[in-house]
Formats: structure tokens, sequence, C-alpha cells
């Protein structure tokens, strides 16, 4: 079903609304976002990720297409218990056509981003296996 999507990956009765919250989402990165963002676009894999991309009805924060991984970022509003159940249905979603999801607090990106992209390589390498 979802390989009729554009990209492969986008539902196309919510494509042209989440087009545009993308681009808001991209031009209003949160500075966690920015700072991943940074290594991730350079990354020393050779591989491709793309940031604000919009899959099924969701809009990933990043996701790597080849290795079928999705990162989020997840801001203080994300520890709510609805907002938690909200991201629990989602991820399943996301795992139910095939990708897997990480997920980082901002604060763990600013505190050690290193241990971040050592979870986030081997997530990837262990997918494209």
């Amino acid at each position: 079903m979802y390989n009729e999507y554009k990209f492969k990956t986008a539902n196309p009765l919510y494509h042209g609304l989440l087009k545009k919250f993308a681009k808001e989402n991209k031009d209003h990165q949160t500075e966690a976002e920015d700072l991943l963002w940074n290594y991730l676009v350079g990354n020393p894999w050779g591989l491709h990720f793309r940031r604000q991309h919009i899959i099924g009805c969701y809009i990933a924060d990043f996701i790597c297409i080849k290795a079928k991984t999705i990162i989020e970022i997840d801001g203080g509003y994300h520890s709510q218990e609805k907002q938690q159940i909200k991201d629990y249905l989602r991820t399943e979603d996301l795992e139910r056509i095939g990708y897997r999801v990480i997920r980082f607090t901002n604060e763990k990106v600013f505190s050690d981003l290193p241990s971040v992209l050592d979870e986030i390589f081997n997530h990837v390498v262990k997918q494209l296996k």
C-alpha cells in the first residue's frame, strides 16, 4: 500500500497538508533537532538521511529510508501521558509498515550526543543486514 505513495512513504490523503507542516518544521527546528541534523547530514557512514519527512500520515523528525529507520527527538511534552499514548500508537503504525523507530529526548541529544550517534549507527547497521 505505501509503495504507491510519493517517495514510497507518503499517504496521498494527507500529503498536501503535511507538506506544509513539514516545511514549517524544517524552518523552525528545535535546537536538539538542529544539532543532530548537523551530524546526520554529513555522517561518516555514507547514509542519506531526510529531515521532516512525510511517512504515512506522520512527519518523521529524521529518516534513513534505505535502513528503514526513523529517529524522533522528543521534547518535554512527550513525557505527558496523553502524548506518550499518541507516540506509542504512532510507533506501532510505523513499525507495522516496516520502519524501526528510535527515540531520544532533547536532553539526551544535548548531554550525550556521542552515545546518541552510536545508537543511531548501531540501529542503522542492524537494519541494513
